[in-house]
């Protein structure tokens, strides 16, 4: 064990030392890409200069020349005044100027090979892109596939002298955290902020109070809600509208069907976040080719917003295998605003539930408090996996609904004298109990209504 600080500079170069010594060097590590196109297949990466290069950004710092971007050098030669690809958006970038960190003194290079760790400047990118200097491929040092947050929370600035600052530190921390994300509601116009539980987002709120000087007002913390159905539901929807001039005129027939838990985690894992498919089963030419890309896009408009609580819609599959156009009112608009209507007046009759956030809890007491940790757990709706003990301490891993963790953490500190502690992270979407989906639909149903009076 090796102690120090580095703020007084107090045993920080023995534990360089250490680092020298007992650590492996780069070269004796096997490292891996993720090939993108073969469905993130792991291949080796050789530690040596004369390779491709592949280099990932792991680190983001806000500089006086601007953001200034670390990256380790896996394998390769990066050179100043080359030009290198991101994976993540396969844009090409000029090498601007590269220095290599000794505490706060910069050290210019022309060129760094496989094993080193360089700063980079002037490149606008995100907190674990991969470059290279070739695109004939598509590798990463990372996974691309980003877990979506389970819960959001309204900030506003305090002060509208500070909006500014405010924006710089989203931008900032979004290009830092893929788990991070910010958007606008529709209807309030507020900044909602969302992420991967209560501490990831206080966090934040702390850094841009500290590192911006924002000082922001929180709402009360939302759960990330899903909707989808249980049952196969049919549809034959008319859109009929006639005006002025040419009309809208759209018929389409198929039906929804829920997607099963197993086929859905393998949708998430190619990249279909939402496992939302879209199947056109139409034989013969009854909705001409050009109108189906328009009833693609009305199933990604209607998933936006379901109908129960106004969340998005999830694990469901729509099938289209019929329908009927006219020669002069038929349209894109046409047809894009029947599928969403179709798909409503099916979600509605298909046994539509809630999904909620389900997170795997690890809690750790003292065994005296095996007991009380476990009440804690039942009282939270939890459901109990394992408990292991040993000579003190009891582990007890369980899964609990996220909406049912908030003030864990005070609670289970007050009924363990603070000697309790836990570990969350999210598992899946679980079907809410039906007392608990009747008490959202209705305080969903009374905030619609106190909206629009």
């Amino acid at each position: 064990v090796m102690m120090g600080s580095a703020f007084k500079n107090r045993g920080v170069q023995p534990m360089l030392d250490g680092v020298v010594s007992y650590l492996p060097s780069p070269a004796e590590v096997n490292n891996f890409a993720l090939n993108q196109s073969e469905n993130e297949a792991r291949v080796s990466v050789p530690c040596s200069p004369d390779a491709p290069l592949l280099a990932l950004a792991f680190k983001l710092e806000e500089g006086k020349f601007g953001q200034l971007t670390y990256m380790r050098i896996y394998s390769g030669t990066l050179k100043r005044g080359g030009f290198i690809f991101n994976m993540s958006n396969m844009k090409r970038i000029k090498v601007p100027r590269l220095v290599k960190m000794h505490s706060n003194d910069m050290e210019e290079v022309e060129e760094v090979g496989a094993g080193d760790v360089v700063a980079m400047f002037g490149v606008e990118c995100a907190s674990m892109d991969t470059f290279s200097d070739t695109n004939a491929g598509k590798f990463t040092l990372t996974s691309l596939h980003v877990p979506e947050p389970v819960m959001s929370l309204a900030v506003t600035p305090k002060n509208k002298q500070q909006v500014g600052n405010f924006s710089k530190a989203l931008n900032r921390f979004q290009r830092e955290d893929p788990t991070f994300r910010v958007r606008v509601d529709d209807d309030t116009k507020e900044t909602i902020i969302s992420g991967m539980g209560e501490l990831h987002l206080q966090i934040y709120v702390e850094r841009m109070r500290r590192e911006y000087g924002v000082d922001v007002d929180t709402g009360a913390p939302q759960v990330n809600y899903r909707e989808t159905i249980r049952e196969r539901s049919e549809f034959n929807y008319l859109h009929k509208k006639q005006s002025g001039g040419s009309g809208q005129f759209a018929r389409v027939v198929g039906y929804i069907e829920p997607i099963g838990e197993e086929e859905a985690e393998e949708m998430v894992a190619k990249g279909n976040a939402a496992a939302v498919e879209f199947e056109n089963d139409i034989i013969g030419n009854a909705i001409p080719p050009e109108y189906i890309a328009a009833c693609e896009k009305g199933v990604r408009d209607a998933i936006q917003k379901g109908w129960l609580i106004g969340h998005p819609v999830q694990r469901i599959r729509v099938v289209i295998n019929d329908g009927q156009t006219h020669s002069v009112d038929s349209s894109e608009l046409a047809f894009r605003t029947a599928m969403v209507q179709a798909i409503r007046q099916s979600f509605l009759k298909a046994q539509p539930c809630i999904l909620e956030p389900v997170m795997s809890v690890e809690v750790e007491v003292p065994n005296e408090f095996q007991g009380t940790a476990i009440a804690e757990v039942n009282r939270r709706r939890g459901l109990i996996n394992s408990s292991d003990a040993d000579d003190m301490h009891t582990v007890v891993r369980c899964d609990v609904p996220l909406q049912n963790m908030f003030g864990f953490s005070t609670d289970l500190r007050s009924s363990t004298q603070g000697k309790g502690e836990f570990t969350m992270e999210y598992r899946n979407h679980g079907v809410v109990m039906r007392d608990m989906q009747e008490k959202l639909v209705s305080e969903y149903e009374k905030a619609q209504a106190a909206k629009h009076k």
